[in-house]
């Protein structure tokens, strides 16, 4: 410390710019962090959350998040990855669902992530422990706080229905997974408040023409809000001949610093494997009676994909024979309430 004292500031930052070993860019990175939330807390009230409101009224709706491919990096090859969450035994379900519905589906390609690119939206280990008095001051350091955040996080894999397919009985739900407790209310209304400024920012003309796209007038199981980043990606055949798929010459935004957050969590927390990470993404915001119909996924999306649900509880229908009811219903072999949380899978989905 004395030999830093003596340098000028500019020396020091010289010295930082030639790199360190892992071990030491996470001990000060940790250092780094803790003095800022210090500084932070010094000059904040305690419900700032370190996350800059937009102080507009926010109604709450459906919203959907999907498609993701061709991925900035996301989190260094060093980090830490812990063991897959534990058992549906121990799972812990929401029992008051709100008034409407967020879900994010993220689409895989088998691209490792290698870096992270600075934001003003950050998901803290902690987010949501520091609040609670059981831990202020307890002198946790932020890998017992992370520890303590992935221990809420649950884990059912046990789906199994057996359909005759081809004339083969296969069980449809193999490889579904659903994972509940990996963002806490803290950073789901971070997340929330962050899409509907995408929305915002759709609706103002803001984003690039095909990321943001809106129904001319609202219909049942029709009125769906869907923000593409990543790629574009065609549900049906389009006005102009276009299969469905990944359309290749039409551009969209990247993805967002908010996902990547979110992706990284998942990766360090096993949920998604790191040779495999979404890079691309489809916001889907709902209005009550609102869906996405019955579909397979396109083939141009490496599997699984991922789906995250906020807001609200709903169900979703699987099964290799899925009927039309009538406008915006629908009826299939199984149906799985999806809480609040994250499902994993490949097979088709409603």
């Amino acid at each position: 410390m004395e030999l830093l004292s003596s340098l000028r500031k500019e020396d020091i930052l010289e010295l930082f710019s030639h790199g360190f070993c892992s071990h030491c860019e996470d001990i000060l990175h940790t250092r780094i962090t803790n003095l800022r939330k210090r500084k932070l807390d010094e000059t904040s009230s305690p419900d700032e959350e370190g996350f800059e409101s937009s102080g507009d009224h926010v109604v709450d709706k459906p919203v959907n998040i999907g498609n993701v491919s061709n991925s900035e990096s996301l989190t260094k090859n060093h980090e830490k990855q812990w063991d897959s969450p534990r058992n549906s035994s121990q799972r812990r379900d929401s029992t008051t669902p709100m008034k409407d519905d967020i879900k994010n589906i993220f689409y895989s390609s088998p691209k490792c992530l290698v870096g992270c690119k600075q934001s003003d939206f950050k998901l803290l280990l902690n987010d949501g422990i520091c609040g609670d008095s059981s831990f202020e001051n307890g002198g946790l350091s932020e890998e017992e706080k992370e520890q303590i955040r992935y221990s809420q996080v649950h884990c059912k894999k046990d789906f199994t229905f057996v359909e005759r397919v081809n004339r083969r009985y296969v069980n449809v739900l193999r490889g579904l997974e659903l994972h509940t407790g990996v963002f806490n209310a803290v950073e789901q209304r971070k997340i929330v408040e962050w899409i509907y400024r995408l929305q915002w920012r759709g609706q103002q003309g803001k984003l690039k023409d095909r990321t943001y796209s809106e129904p001319r007038k609202w219909m049942r199981g029709k009125g769906r809000v869907t923000i593409q980043f990543g790629c574009c990606y065609n549900y049906a055949v389009d006005k102009n001949g276009s299969p469905p798929g990944i359309m290749r010459d039409e551009e969209v935004d990247p993805l967002p610093p908010v996902f990547k957050q979110m992706i990284k969590r998942m990766v360090r927390w096993n949920i998604i494997p790191s040779t495999c990470i979404p890079d691309s993404c489809i916001v889907n915001i709902y209005e009550e009676g609102d869906c996405i119909p019955p579909h397979i996924d396109h083939h141009d999306f490496v599997r699984p994909f991922y789906t995250v649900s906020f807001l609200n509880e709903c169900k979703i229908l699987f099964g290799s024979n899925l009927q039309v009811v009538c406008p915006g219903e629908f009826a299939g072999p199984v149906s799985i309430p999806l809480p609040v949380g994250i499902t994993r899978g490949r097979h088709c989905f409603m």
